[in-house]
């Protein structure tokens, strides 16, 4: 039964990252269409909004329930108190449901054609999930948090090269422009 409930959980995180992702782009794309002329902006606006509620409330928290469910509901099988990887796992898991609903509550104001961030605010926000993703994976994998230390520094230097490319990818859209 661990393997199977191991198996639905980690699908439920697949999706559950799918929709993480997926949703802080749709932000972007929502942001960017309140600096466009009429009537091109109400066009896009209504389709990414449509776009950005079926994610939100058929895959994204869904997902998201199922995951930390299944995820818990692991905790039986394991001593208590749990192995100290898997309780860094656990604040790790409530940071990534913080930054979901956070998520929640920029969905709901950009639902409401209000201007939450800017575009590129977004596109760094969208990273807080890969980091998330990152640094939950090589806790799991590797069971050490003596290794998460080495994870730790590797995730910074990957934070760094993502802002990086994330500047340079910026300058390149703005000398097209």
């Amino acid at each position: 039964m661990f393997l199977t409930l191991k198996a639905l959980h980690i699908i439920a995180v697949v999706a559950w990252f799918a929709g993480l992702f997926y949703i802080v782009r749709l932000f972007v794309y929502l942001r960017e269409t309140q600096d466009r002329p009429q009537p091109e902006r109400d066009i896009l606006q209504a389709q990414l909004q449509q776009m950005a509620g079926r994610l939100w409330k058929g895959i994204a928290w869904p997902a998201g329930i199922v995951a930390v469910g299944l995820g818990l509901s692991l905790l039986v099988y394991y001593p208590w108190p749990p192995p100290q990887w898997l309780q860094l796992k656990l604040v790790l898991v409530a940071g990534l449901t913080a930054y979901h609903l956070i998520c929640h509550r920029m969905h709901a104001r950009l639902q409401a054609g209000e201007p939450v961030a800017t575009g590129r605010f977004f596109r760094i926000w969208n990273e807080g999930a890969t980091l998330f993703l990152v640094a939950i994976v090589f806790l799991v994998v590797l069971k050490s948090t003596l290794s998460l230390v080495y994870g730790v520094l590797g995730l910074l230097v990957f934070a760094a090269a993502l802002m990086t490319g994330i500047n340079a990818y910026r300058r390149v859209r703005e000398r097209s422009a």
